[in-house]
């Protein structure tokens, strides 16, 4: 998309939407915004398309992240070792049984995020409170990318520079 202004809708969206996600977690709830944040960015996009498609795989996979983390949680024991097998399991699951292969990547991390909220806590009751609270934040900042991405596309349309094509048949 040479001559467009790919990178300052970008640069916008995800100024405009990380500023909501401060202004929701860090003044008003008083919560850390940096997983709602990061999990913005990696889902915001100037084409609302593909901002549905990541957003979509995103969520799927932070849900199945985010159980199987807590699956683990609530039966194992307090030991490191949960983090690598929560992983496994959940890299395994993302890949046979849901197979949504955008955003595959999310459902380790997301089992990480609730993982490490619970080795953090030393409690799993603690852990899992903490965890389900990530994996809202990680959800939020999903839907907020996307909606500003859709706002954005209504305020300011994304100029898409088409070439044309020209097949010559040969007789």
């Amino acid at each position: 998309m040479k001559g467009d202004l790919l990178g300052i809708h970008l640069a916008t969206n995800i100024f405009i939407a990380s500023a909501i996600l401060w202004l929701l977690l860090q003044k008003i709830g008083n919560l850390n915004p940096i997983w709602a944040i990061s999990s913005m960015v990696a889902s915001v996009d100037p084409q609302v398309s593909l901002a549905y498609k990541t957003l979509r795989g995103r969520i799927i996979n932070a849900v199945l992240g985010g159980v199987t983390g807590l699956v683990v949680l609530a039966i194992g024991s307090t030991s490191a070792w949960k983090l690598p097998l929560a992983l496994a399991i959940t890299a395994l699951l993302s890949t046979y049984v849901v197979k949504v292969q955008v955003m595959w990547r999310q459902a380790p991390i997301t089992a990480a995020f609730v993982i490490a909220s619970g080795l953090e806590q030393h409690s799993k009751l603690s852990g899992m409170e903490l965890g389900i609270r990530r994996l809202g934040e990680v959800i939020l900042g999903c839907l907020v990318g996307l909606m500003v991405t859709w706002l954005m596309s209504i305020i300011w349309p994304l100029r898409v520079i088409v070439k044309e094509e020209i097949i010559v048949k040969s007789n």
